[in-house]
């Protein structure tokens, strides 16, 4: 039987990745009275080319806490620089004692394929930690006991619906973000740090426009919604008990599981 009010874990790489490519499908699930906590692992520590480290760390932190109030998430601290996002045994282990305090249902994170290191070792990171949330010898920092609920990670769309080789990444569940887009933008808009430096590096000349052209490429994807977030169900073993699908049981209504999907997989 399904779970009346579910908890959900984004875990983002950098200030900003979950407004991109999770915030909809949050703000989905907040709506029905679920239960949200946000997190980046990276603290957003490289990305100005006029804020010195410490202000910027200190600047980003705080538009991150400003969005996650938007979307109506309980807010984590990040662990580490940026480009500092590796897939070794601290990190793992600081970020295994979260996932133990959230105690998460869902973890939705980035797709395991993107356009830059730093998004895939977030991902490795966070699919490991929730695997180890039921280690009881796992030595987590801080001390933290372990846990055993059922856990189900999601992985998101990568950016543009491509993975790093520029293939089109085909999506399990599209979730209609139509409705909740304005919030959306109103998350991604606390992050105003990013919009010049976006617009000087990466060719976002409209940080906003940018991301709704985004979920518009998604929702072309799914071809059912104006604006849609896509997600693929990492596979269950030690995650849970047996194949469940809590998103789209939570978010029937406002998605489409791809028929083919299946066929697709095993082709």
């Amino acid at each position: 039987m399904a779970k009346e009010k579910l908890t959900i874990f984004a875990i983002g790489c950098h200030p900003d990745d979950i407004e991109f490519t999770m915030a909809g499908t949050m703000l989905a699930l907040g709506q029905r009275g679920h239960t949200l906590h946000y997190m980046t692992i990276a603290n957003g520590s490289w990305g100005s080319q006029t804020l010195r480290r410490a202000e910027l760390i200190r600047t980003r932190r705080q538009e991150s806490i400003d969005a996650s109030k938007v979307l109506g998430a309980t807010y984590h601290e990040s662990l580490v620089d940026d480009l500092e996002v590796r897939y070794e045994h601290r990190t793992l282990m600081r970020l295994t004692a979260i996932v133990r305090e959230v105690q998460p249902d869902i973890v939705l994170v980035q797709s395991p394929s993107d356009y830059m290191e730093d998004h895939q070792n977030a991902v490795r990171l966070a699919v490991t930690a929730a695997f180890c949330r039921c280690m009881p010898n796992a030595p987590v920092e801080p001390p933290t006991p372990a846990v055993y609920q059922d856990v189900t990670v999601y992985h998101a769309a990568p950016h543009g619906g491509r993975d790093a080789m520029r293939k089109v990444v085909r999506s399990e569940r599209y979730v209609d973000i139509s409705d909740v887009l304005e919030s959306k933008c109103k998350a991604l808009a606390c992050h105003v740090s990013q919009d010049s430096w976006l617009d000087a590096t990466q060719g976002y000349s409209a940080y906003i426009e940018s991301m709704k052209d985004n979920s518009a490429k998604i929702g072309a994807l799914c071809g059912h919604y104006a604006y849609a977030e896509g997600w693929r169900r990492h596979n269950y073993l030690g995650f849970s008990e047996k194949e469940i699908d809590p998103l789209g049981d939570a978010l029937a209504d406002v998605s489409w599981l791809d028929p083919e999907y299946e066929k697709w997989l095993n082709s």
